[in-house]
């Protein structure tokens, strides 16, 4: 099982991965973690750290990844939640661990929501974690 958690800097994702990375292992699954961002920089630098520190605790051996070809100028909940379910075609992941920040109906009417956009497409098994 390949197991695909995306990270943005949120208590609520870094609470996700530590539920990817309980459960990678329990059913010894390969864990994949990308961040999304228009641009590297020193706080991108510090999500990444901050997961691979949350990987290493959990004793998962998985690299954090940072994909920098988004354009998150408009909407960019649903364009990560787009890119997102890219990834999962291009790569057959299998399941889908996030977190979601429950934003109310007009912070999804202006933003959007990645996780929204993953559950809603059915293409994948997602499990959101508040």
């Amino acid at each position: 099982m390949d197991i695909l958690v995306p990270v943005d800097g949120s208590d609520c994702s870094f609470r996700a991965l530590e539920f990817a990375a309980d459960m990678a292992r329990r059913y010894e699954a390969d864990l994949h973690v990308v961040h999304f961002s228009d641009a590297e920089t020193d706080a991108t630098d510090e999500i990444v750290n901050r997961a691979q520190n949350v990987l290493d605790a959990q004793g998962v051996d998985a690299v954090p990844e940072v994909t920098t070809d988004v354009d998150l100028e408009f909407r960019p909940g649903d364009k990560v939640g787009d890119d997102i379910l890219e990834l999962v075609t291009d790569y057959g992941y299998d399941h889908v661990v996030m977190g979601h920040h429950g934003s109310g109906t007009i912070e999804r009417a202006i933003l959007g929501s990645a996780a929204e956009t993953v559950l809603r497409s059915e293409r994948v098994p997602i499990t959101v974690i508040p």
